[in-house]
């Protein structure tokens, strides 16, 4: 110290002296300063249980980003650590724990098997298996992977990050509902949904009135993983539900030992309309109309300038707050939660609020032999629903009109169309009025609770005897009101209708579990047989169509309550030799009140085989491969989720009321009828028979790790809905088992994790599938010229005309259209088709199949940085092969459907695809594929960065800032909206916004 004074300071007066002691005390406080601030080192040893080193483990600062892994010799190296930290120890197959520094320069640990570390056992159907021994084809994603920002629904949170799950996100209507699909829909009218298992709780994804999406209800914040079983292999426990595949939720819950935690966070998000459709402007609808319009039409026009669609879309504010305390108390482990979301929509007036809670326990009793898993979950949704026929008119509305009519009392104050003095029921209506005078709300409460006891006899701890009982209780009211001043309901003298629903579901399980190493052979087993109730009541009442002043306008429909009942018996045996060879068998006998006791139960076996080349003598020196696994698996699963209400017993002959609005007439007085419908007594399970191979492979200690499933999905016995033959006496369809259908594909997941230091680490994912979907029989007797069955959404333009189809040899909802014919510059010559079928003329016979809404590649591009306290990543998703019929184009862009109103005293705008096809248009020309576009994309899903600012309101508290970005761009050809339009057609969609956000979570 005395070399940083010069040799006249050491030897000068008191004076210097005190300039020396001086600056010793500042060099002093000014260096304890800078420990403080930097911290200090930490180093350490973590070793296995008998003492070997332990390499790769996970060491990382609780609360932050920061963190490290243990070299080959099993020591880690912290810099820069404050003296309270926590740290958190981590590793594959080992139980987490934590240490607090308290100071200490060296902290040694040692890490005990685990064998239900989630990260290393994954949830299965009644379960848990090591993921050593799993055959089946289970992707599972915990909650650091999940998408970021203003997440509404639970399935939002893994778009784009498993193969072989395509998620299809919901149009922009707040609380919309995604389109869920896992390798491909096994079903033409059957629901091709997942089951969803909450808890272990199968929970009712049906949906009910008043919200659009089931899952709506679920609060994505209090999800901890997802587990997909995705291949029949893994799926074929669940038996008859599981031929779309099963998606397990598994939620948050306090841990064992934890002191009290409690966990803050909220969200603000703004969502901005990023595209709007191109509809001529005034001052092209101006010129278009004196140049092809009549002298009373030109006369018409106005003198406003009115972008309509900027009139119905506004900037929509949100915020998604959440606080949850969780811990333990007397032992026993808990969380508590309560979130607030309030989602306003870009489409004026649409509004998604939700209040949600959720309860978690786990009581452990008799020397934690008996745990009990209590969970309990609500949720309050109120719904505004804005008309979206708004969307519609927006497009359709003069451009040259202004949006009020300057009288107050007529129609609201809004400028329409008139006949007289009454609305032209023939012309568009005033899209803001449409907005503004109608109120449609809902409200629906769900609740979700189940408790499961787990006992592990005292004689035999290696059997366990588990309960689950548990209810899905879901109700809905509504009131619809439009006064009856409003244009659109104005003949009618608006409307007070009111609507309600429930729905509950009360399920009982039961299984035995016996798990066992054999040490002395080898070999490890696992078996589990059990027994399953779940009971479906659902009830819809029904109300008359009344007018604003609430006198009846119609009378009330019938009303119904339905039950049916699902029984099965299941059992699972799983047999591991020598770490390397594994075989899982499962058995389940499903029963459904929904067929006849002839046809009421069906089997559904499955069975898979799981090598480990890697724990074979000629690898294990292959030091660059960390992991080789092969799996192959076949499986039969069950469909008998028609999903039509009225249709609970189809094998029942039943007579329903007719229509109010289709009455007899005896005299003065009018009857309702009843009429005969269609049944099939002999109708029974639809059975989908599935293989898939493949492989498991991890480089370079799990730094490259990934798998390539190859797969093949045959469903039989199809419930299809089929026309009845012309003269019966019964309606005009039919439920029936009719069919075959085939989907096949490849799945190829790849996850890196280049950059792996302390302070710094870069993980980078991608996977992609290939998924081909075909019908492969349509009929019960061979029909070689059978053209197949009209499916789909009625398009807009011409009546009951249909653009899509159901035809052997062809993917389900293949387009049907005629082939347009160009000229040599490329522009297509209107009503001009090619004769297909080559019979010298042009009918409807020269229809053709061409492309399908369903992609033939999706893909999804993750990649996660974290650099000290700073993180940013991105998600990417993206279709290739998807086609969609552009219903705009076809319906507003001819002269025809702008111009020929039928003399009527009104004008309507469209596309400004009328300048650029210049067709004058006919009811051919919407069949026509020039309507089709290829809607192949690549969206920037997701793009997030945050900001840990450590410890602000104390030692044991941090502090998050999160910025996202979703829908930031999309790449494609597509001339519509969006590129992502579930069924293929386009029209009158809700686009999906750009969204903003800002977030902030706190820890204590």
């Amino acid at each position: 110290m005395m070399k940083l004074f010069p040799e006249r300071f050491r030897r000068g007066n008191a004076s210097a002296l005190r300039v020396r002691l001086t600056l010793l005390t500042l060099l002093t406080l000014f260096g304890n300063l800078s420990v403080m601030a930097q911290g200090q080192t930490l180093t350490g040893l973590v070793k296995e249980v008998d003492g070997t080193p332990l390499p790769g483990v996970t060491v990382q600062i609780k609360g932050t980003n920061r963190g490290t892994q243990t070299n080959a010799d099993g020591v880690y190296q912290l810099t820069n650590v404050e003296p309270n930290a926590t740290l958190v120890f981590s590793f594959i197959g080992k139980t987490p724990q934590e240490a607090v520094a308290n100071g200490r320069s060296t902290i040694d640990v040692v890490l005990a098997d685990d064998s239900k570390s989630l990260t290393e056992v994954v949830v299965v159907g009644y379960g848990t298996q090591r993921r050593k021994d799993l055959t089946g084809s289970i992707a599972a994603i915990s909650s650091e992977e999940f998408q970021k920002g203003n997440v509404v629904t639970p399935e939002q949170l893994i778009a784009g990050k498993l193969s072989g799950v395509q998620i299809t996100p919901p149009s922009g209507q707040p609380g919309g509902g995604s389109t869920i699909r896992i390798r491909g829909g096994s079903s033409l009218n059957a629901s091709n949904d997942p089951l969803v298992v909450i808890d272990g709780l199968p929970v009712d994804n049906s949906g009910i009135s008043g919200a659009s999406n089931p899952l709506s209800l679920i609060n994505p914040q209090d999800i901890e993983t997802f587990t997909v079983l995705k291949d029949a292999s893994a799926a074929a426990i669940y038996g008859a539900r599981a031929a779309n595949g099963v998606i397990l939720i598994t939620t948050k819950r306090g841990q064992q030992g934890d002191q009290l935690r409690i966990n803050a966070s909220v969200l603000g998000s703004v969502s901005v309309n990023s595209k709007l459709v191109p509809v001529l402007s005034a001052d092209q609808f101006t010129t278009f109309v004196n140049t092809y319009g009549t002298a009373a039409q030109k006369a018409l026009l106005g003198p406003a300038n009115t972008n309509w669609q900027k009139e119905i879309y506004h900037p929509a504010f949100s915020v998604d707050a959440n606080v949850s305390a969780s811990g333990t108390y007397r032992k026993m482990p808990y969380r508590v939660s309560l979130g607030y979301l309030d989602q306003n929509g870009v489409l004026k007036t649409s509004n998604f609020q939700r209040v949600s809670a959720a309860v978690s326990a786990t009581p452990r009793f008799f020397q934690d032999h008996l745990k009990v898993d209590i969970n309990l979950k609500g949720s309050i949704i109120n719904n505004t629903f804005a008309d979206q026929g708004a969307i519609g008119s927006a497009i359709a509305f003069d451009p040259t009109q202004p949006v009020y009519s300057g009288q107050e009392r007529a129609f609201g104050g809004y400028f329409e169309w008139l006949d007289g003095n009454n609305p032209n029921t023939s012309a568009p209506r005033n899209p803001v009025g449409l907005l503004n005078q109608r109120s449609d709300k809902t409200t629906v409460n769900r609740s979700i609770g189940n408790v499961a006891f787990d006992y592990k006899f005292h004689f035999l701890p290696e059997l366990r005897a588990n309960l689950n009982l548990g209810y899905d209780i879901s109700s809905s009211s509504g009131l619809n009101f439009v006064p009856a001043s409003a244009a659109s309901l104005f003949n009618q003298g608006g409307q007070n209708n009111e609507s309600s629903q429930s729905r509950t579901n009360k399920t009982l399980e039961f299984y035995l579990n016996y798990a066992k190493d054999l040490k002395a052979i080898r070999s490890r087993v696992d078996v589990t047989g059990g027994y399953s109730y779940q009971d479906f009541i659902r009830d819809n009442p029904s109300y008359p169509t009344r007018r604003a002043d609430n006198t009846e306008f119609a009378p009330a429909g019938t009303p119904f309550k339905t039950q049916y009942t699902l029984l099965a018996f299941f059992g699972r045996a799983n047999y591991t030799f020598n770490e390397k060879y594994t075989l899982t068998a499962t058995l389940r006998r499903d029963a459904t009140s929904r067929f006849s006791p002839e046809n009421r139960w069906g089997w559904f076996p499955s069975a898979g085989l799981a090598w480990s080349l890697k724990d074979e003598p000629f690898l294990k020196g292959v030091t660059a491969l960390s992991a080789l696994k092969l799996r192959v698996g076949y499986g039969v699963t069950g469909q008998q989720d028609f999903g039509a209400v009225l249709s609970d017993y189809p094998y029942l002959p039943r007579y329903t009321l007719s229509d109010p609005t289709a009455q007899y007439q005896f005299g003065n007085a009018y009857y309702r009828t009843l009429r005969a419908e269609g049944y099939d007594a002999n109708i029974k399970w639809e059975e989908t028979q599935a293989i898939n191979a493949a492989v498991d492979y991890a480089f370079f200690d799990g730094r490259i790790s990934g798998s390539i499933d190859v797969y093949q999905k045959k469903t039989k016995d199809l419930l299809s809905v089929i026309p009845v033959a012309a003269g019966s006496n019964l309606t005009n369809q039919l439920l029936t088992n009719v069919g075959n259908l085939e989907n096949k594909g490849i799945e190829f997941t790849l996850n890196t994790n280049p950059i792996r230091r302390e302070g710094l680490n870069l993980d980078v994912n991608f996977n992609i599938t290939y998924n081909e979907n075909k019908i492969t029989n349509l009929t019960k007797v061979p029909t070689p010229n059978d053209p197949g069955i009209l499916t789909g959404d009625n398009i807009s333009g011409g009546t009951g005309n249909k653009v899509q189809i159901h035809t052997v040899g062809f993917p389900t909802n293949a387009f049907y259209v005629y082939r347009q014919v160009y000229d040599e510059s490329g522009k297509p010559i209107e009503g001009v088709y090619q004769d297909l079928n080559g019979d010298g003329k042009f009918t409807i016979e020269d229809r053709y199949r061409y492309k399908s809404p369903n992609p033939k590649l999706f893909l999804g591009f993750t990649s996660q940085l974290t650099y000290g306290r700073f993180s940013a990543g991105f998600v990417l998703r993206g279709n290739v092969g998807n086609y969609v019929y552009n219903n705009v184009r076809s319906s507003t862009g001819t002269r025809t459907g702008l111009l020929n109103v039928q003399g009527a005293p009104y004008l309507r705008n469209g596309s400004t695809e009328v300048l650029t096809s210049g067709f004058v248009g006919g009811s051919d020309q919407y069949l026509s594929d020039y309507y089709l576009e290829n809607a192949s994309f690549l969206r920037m899903d997701n793009v997030n960065v945050g900001y840990d600012f450590g410890r602000v309101f104390g030692k044991s508290s941090s502090l998050r800032a999160t910025a996202n970005v979703q829908n930031a761009f999309v790449i494609t050809k597509y001339q519509g909206l969006d590129p992502e339009i579930s069924g293929g057609i386009d029209n009158n969609f809700y686009p999906r916004p750009r969204i903003f956000s800002l977030g902030l979570n706190a820890n204590f």
